[in-house]
């Protein structure tokens, strides 16, 4: 979601753009709960199966049958029309989730490791590892499903929970503190992130390897204390904690950014303005030599009469499956400057601003009464 918001318009798109999918999170109280409980209702024997035996009997899962709840409903009640509606906007939310995790991951491996890797990377050289890196990140998910099926006793509700609260609360702990705290560091993000990453990946290995007893199957539960005693939404807590303590320490102990480092990079700084000269540094110069001197080299090889109709259309498809353009063209200094300026800018309609604000605080409040109310 950040990276969608950073490709808007503008701020208040922006800022639209976040409420919506805040207003949208609320709706899985609706979209979730309620129809597990007319399944339940509806299936007591299946979906509400009460011991190991008879959940194995109905859906193949000793553990439970929740996963069936929601597909049960749709292939049972619903007419055949609506039927496959539903299966094909299941899909493709699916398809959706996957596409946006898998566009994220490539991305960073791509701009933050590959580039570090190869600082002369070309546009098409990088378009290239980013989606050999998507291949390989369904190669990898493929794999993962028996461990998925096995973790959480095959509930996948649990499962996404648990791995959510192992994983997210370091990244969110970086975000909050990189945004509200200038004192935060490059170091201090780094070691906050890695450390409560190992811790997360140390408890979800436990985790999955000490499976759960049963429900209704009567067995003492032998698993370690960290997983008796500390829920999983409860460690998540612990691990911020953790990730927190360690980016403030690393950060207090190094040295701070400079000021100008800082501009239109975290809460407290957004209205500074960024000075003309940063515009023109000598890595944006090198790029535009490598941009017109490729530019160069593909006009050169297609405008020469010796290249073949077949080299041709091999080259096209090379630059298809790539996903760049045939052609690139370089821009000025100055046309550079204006864009990015235009990009940075965070200036607001006064009218949209305040409806965004007062839509901001009814989510705030409206999520503040569920939380409050039903935890």
């Amino acid at each position: 979601m950040v990276q969608r918001t950073l490709s808007a318009k503008n701020l208040s798109h922006a800022k639209g753009g976040s409420l919506l999918a805040a207003y949208l999170k609320l709706l899985p109280f609706l979209l979730f709960i309620l129809p597990g409980m007319m399944s339940r209702v509806l299936y007591p024997e299946e979906v509400a199966c009460a011991s190991p035996e008879s959940c194995e009997k109905a859906c193949k899962n000793p553990a439970g049958c929740t996963n069936v709840a929601y597909p049960w409903l749709v292939l049972r009640i619903l007419p055949p029309g609506l039927r496959g509606l539903m299966l094909a906007a299941l899909l493709a939310a699916l398809m959706s989730s996957l596409t946006s995790i898998f566009n994220s991951a490539s991305s960073m491996f791509t701009l933050d490791i590959w580039q570090t890797i190869r600082r002369q990377a070309k546009e098409r050289e990088l378009m290239l590892v980013g989606r050999t890196c998507v291949l390989a990140l369904v190669g990898v998910s493929i794999l993962w499903i028996p461990i998925l099926q096995s973790a959480g006793g095959g509930t996948l509700w649990n499962y996404m929970q648990a791995v959510s609260s192992y994983i997210a609360p370091p990244w969110c702990v970086c975000f909050v503190l990189g945004v509200f705290w200038t004192r935060t560091t490059e170091q201090g993000a780094f070691w906050g992130l890695i450390t409560g990453f190992v811790v997360g990946i140390i408890r979800m290995g436990i985790d999955f390897a000490y499976q759960a007893p049963l429900c209704g199957s009567g067995e003492p539960d032998t698993r370690p204390a960290v997983l008796t005693k500390v829920h999983f939404l409860h460690f998540s807590i612990i691990l911020s904690a953790i990730s927190s303590a360690v980016t403030v320490a690393v950060s207090l102990l190094t040295k701070p950014q400079p000021p100008e480092k800082l501009r239109r990079v975290t809460w407290w700084t957004r209205n500074e303005e960024l000075p003309a000269e940063e515009f023109d540094d000598e890595e944006n110069e090198k790029k535009d030599e490598i941009i017109i001197t490729h530019e160069l080299e593909m006009e050169e090889n297609t405008n020469e009469e010796s290249v073949s109709k077949v080299k041709r259309c091999l080259l096209y498809f090379y630059h298809w499956i790539c996903g760049a353009p045939a052609t690139t063209k370089a821009i000025s200094k100055a046309d550079r400057a204006e864009h990015i300026k235009m990009l940075t800018s965070i200036e607001e309609n006064p009218f949209w601003a305040k409806i965004l604000n007062i839509n901001c605080m009814i989510v705030l409040l409206v999520c503040t009464f569920l939380l409050g109310y039903f935890g």
